[in-house]
């Protein structure tokens, strides 16, 4: 009679054992749930915040490109104009040159 009594006793308490085993991983599961929840919360504001800031950069980038290119523009302008004008003044010279050398010759004609 004890024999069989240790054996229920034992079975009792492997039961409740497997009883309180199963608990526990659920109760796990179900705060490895919610322990994650804010976590997982923190992560997507993070994310969202990355993002957005991803995002000013990006129109920040696209402004300072279309700095870049009006400055690009600006300086070609400049450089075409600085050719013109080096251009015109070597012309300008060569003309005064040519001038200057037709009133010597047309001095050296004058009669004294």
């Amino acid at each position: 009679e004890l024999w069989i009594s240790l054996e229920e006793h034992q079975d009792a308490l492997e039961l409740i054992m497997s009883k309180y085993r199963k608990q526990m991983l659920q109760l796990l599961q179900g705060r490895k749930g919610e322990d994650a929840e804010p976590v997982l919360k923190v992560h997507q504001a993070n994310s969202l915040e990355i993002e957005s800031q991803i995002d000013r950069i990006c129109e920040m980038e696209e402004v300072m490109r279309k700095a870049v290119q009006v400055d690009d523009d600006q300086f070609f302008k400049v450089q075409e104009k600085l050719a013109q004008l080096e251009l015109e003044n070597k012309e300008l010279r060569e003309l005064l040159s040519i001038s200057k050398e037709s009133f010597e010759v047309g001095r050296e004609d004058l009669p004294d």
